[in-house]
């Protein structure tokens, strides 16, 4: 089987100072509006990667029209977002899971920030969508480790400067837990930047 990752390229942006890489495996529901509220960073030049895993549900023409870039790649959501960063052309890169949504002023926040305070990655607050009374103390409980930990998780938006990624050799190829592994390692080069603007994501899981 071939595993080469099948790029469908649409306008990819070479003077992108941050890339936004989506891993998506069958989720025809949600990227289309993950994809409409980003079109205001499109506008001001963030570049958006979607990488599909192997999607059955016609995730690809959901997907397609609101990205710059479109890529199928071997299943796996460290795989995924390896192969996004691979094509991306920002200095920049920010992580987003499909059920994701980010403040309106993320891409700012994010290049502020670092510049700000010469750190190479970080995480936003989460708040969590559902209808369980007890998601906002789990929201309350990830972000409080992470402020005590430095652990960041893929629900709270990691980014990361492309420098530091590559030095790390990306994310880890293993099947869970890869955000928390990339976050530890990138603890050893130093604090996160701790964005309290929440990014609200989906409780389903």
């Amino acid at each position: 089987m071939n595993t080469t990752p099948q790029i469908f390229p649409a306008n990819a942006r070479p003077g992108a100072h941050l890339t936004i890489i989506i891993p998506v495996l069958n989720e025809r529901g949600l990227i289309a509006t993950l994809l409409t509220s980003l079109a205001p960073f499109r506008e001001r030049g963030v570049e958006v990667v979607v990488v599909d895993g192997g999607s059955k549900d016609d995730t690809s023409a959901a997907a397609a029209p609101g990205a710059d870039q479109f890529l199928v790649a071997p299943s796996g959501r460290a795989r995924q977002m390896n192969e996004g960063v691979a094509v991306a052309h920002a200095p920049v890169l920010l992580f987003l899971h499909a059920d994701t949504q980010v403040p309106a002023s993320a891409d700012e926040m994010i290049l502020n920030g670092l510049a700000a305070t010469g750190l190479e990655w970080g995480r936003f607050d989460v708040r969590i969508e559902g209808t369980s009374r007890w998601l906002p103390f789990v929201a309350w409980l990830m972000n409080l480790r992470s402020r005590l930990t430095g652990i960041a998780t893929g629900d709270q938006a990691m980014f990361v400067t492309r420098r530091a990624f590559d030095a790390l050799g990306g994310f880890p190829d293993q099947a869970l837990m890869e955000d928390v592994e990339l976050s530890s390692r990138l603890l050893r080069r130093g604090r996160p930047l701790g964005l309290r603007a929440p990014v609200v994501t989906s409780g389903r899981r």
